[in-house]
């Protein structure tokens, strides 16, 4: 998809966009779940979505993709943060696609969500990522998660975030390999674009 194409999708399907949004930031606020203890977690979610936004033409392959997308980018974290189930997020999905599409962003989410583990280590094993190398447009979107997670954490200084700085440095040469899916498939492809990003900030 070019990106004259990707911008008139975003036009065409902004209100669906809106509102897929809207309920994203709802689920994370009935479960209360914030992001660095001071933001509604809707910030974050609104940061990996805004990768979509930039970067999503690299890998969109079609306006049937699109709305599923999008979905991924702001349902990314429901099941892992906000007890919703696979066939909750399916259910979510169908207000406003196809069944088809449904299931395209309901495997996006599934494979975005952590494995139980008792450290980050365990919930983000090899399993985990073999999930999201065998997931179309999971790669894209696990990089927009860490794209988002690593610019917070190098604009806001905090122990905590402090702390982050050095475990994404440390992550990235083994990150960026575990979501490799090495795939001439373009909607599993990691735009290079996002990748210097992160590393300019590292």
């Amino acid at each position: 998809m070019t990106q004259q194409e990707f911008q008139a999708c975003i036009e065409k399907h902004k209100l669906d966009i809106e509102e897929v949004r809207d309920r994203a930031h709802m689920l994370h606020e009935s479960v209360n779940q914030h992001y660095d203890k001071v933001h509604p977690y809707g910030f974050h979610l609104d940061m990996v979505a805004e990768s979509v936004f930039k970067y999503g033409y690299l890998v969109c392959q079609n306006e049937h993709d699109f709305v599923p997308l999008f979905f991924g980018a702001f349902y990314h974290d429901s099941i892992e943060d906000a007890r919703m189930t696979y066939n909750d997020v399916t259910k979510a999905a169908r207000l406003f696609m196809d069944d088809d599409q449904a299931y395209i962003a309901a495997e996006m989410v599934y494979a975005l969500t952590n494995d139980k583990g008792r450290t980050r280590a365990e919930r983000a094993g090899e399993r985990y990522y073999q999930g999201i190398r065998e997931t179309p447009y999971a790669p894209f979107l696990k990089l927009a998660d860490r794209l988002a997670n690593v610019t917070y954490s190098f604009t806001h200084g905090n122990a905590s975030n402090n702390h982050m700085k050095e475990v994404y440095r440390d992550e990235m040469p083994h990150f960026l390999e575990a979501i490799n899916a090495h795939s001439d498939d373009p909607r599993m492809a990691l735009p290079q674009e996002m990748i210097d990003k992160i590393y300019s900030l590292l």
